[in-house]
């Protein structure tokens, strides 16, 4: 009750002084594109009618719908996010600074945004169901057929590490196989960059704590992500897929500065009942909103 009577009072607050809220961008997850009505298209609307009309940039991979569509599984995440810091430098509303959110793979590549193109500015980084530390395991696919989802399954399993299938499935390049872990660090494209897992690339830690804030959204009941608790920043314990090793026990916690984000207060952990990217309208309203406002 206080959370909302809060939320209503900082709303009406910034509509009455004309506040002008930051810039969101939006990065969408695999199986969706930027700008279905059902999907991103609602929660953009969302966003602007709770905070006084801002700017909001849902991001399109190539130039139209059917391009991003694919581009959630087979266009190399470091074309992606070089196309998107290429995109953000050329929008002069977002040049002081934005916030972002990321809609499940789209957390992850939002972190190597901020991580790779400090400018112009993320203030903000907001993870809904990101897979930060990978997965291993696809019991589901969003919007595709069964058997096509089988299919992408098998050549994880048994290739994921291959040369063809790190240039041409988007989900080979952050499967991180515990059972295999000398190889994931040796082959793979993305994830191992990102979480500085071979080097401590300090660009990379130090850009990373220019967030203001970094918010993880776990989804608890999560059937699509394994193990759920990538989504906070946490994996399995190598050599095994059983137990979970902490955050503050892992390598990437010290060398890709998360350990001074947590001392900073800048690191949040959230999590919702529910599957993936499950969230009631209302949930978003009382726990996203103010974050943005």
């Amino acid at each position: 009750m206080m959370k909302s009577i809060y939320l209503i009072l900082l709303i009406f607050y910034c509509s009455y002084v004309g506040a002008t809220v930051r810039p969101v961008v939006m990065w969408h997850g695999m199986g969706d594109t930027c700008c279905f009505p059902f999907s991103l298209g609602s929660i953009k609307k969302l966003i602007q009618e709770h905070t006084n009309k801002t700017y909001v940039k849902s991001l399109e991979i190539g130039g139209n719908i059917v391009m991003d569509y694919q581009s959630g599984f087979f266009i190399h995440p470091n074309k992606q996010v070089e196309y998107v810091c290429q995109q953000l430098s050329e929008d002069k509303k977002l040049a002081n600074g934005y916030n972002a959110i990321g809609f499940s793979q789209g957390g992850q590549f939002l972190r190597a945004v901020a991580q790779r193109c400090p400018n112009p500015p993320m203030k903000m980084l907001i993870s809904l169901g990101g897979q930060h530390q990978g997965v291993f395991g696809l019991p589901k696919c969003p919007s595709l057929k069964t058997s096509t989802c089988e299919y992408i399954r098998k050549i994880l399993y048994y290739a994921a590490y291959e040369e063809w299938t790190q240039k041409e499935l988007v989900q080979a390049t952050y499967w991180h196989d515990p059972l295999r872990e000398d190889e994931y660090r040796s082959r793979s494209t993305f994830l191992v960059d990102i979480n500085n897992e071979l080097d401590c690339n300090k660009r990379y830690a130090e850009n990373l704590n220019k967030l203001e804030k970094f918010v993880m959204v776990k989804f608890l009941n999560d059937t699509i992500v394994q193990p759920k608790e990538s989504q906070w920043f946490e994996f399995y314990t190598p050599g095994q897929d059983k137990e979970i090793l902490p955050l503050k026990k892992s390598h990437v916690y010290k060398c890709l500065g998360l350990e001074q984000l947590d001392l900073d207060g800048k690191l949040d952990f959230l999590g919702v009942e529910g599957d993936h990217l499950q969230m009631s309208e209302q949930w978003f309203i009382e726990n996203i909103i103010p974050l943005l406002l």
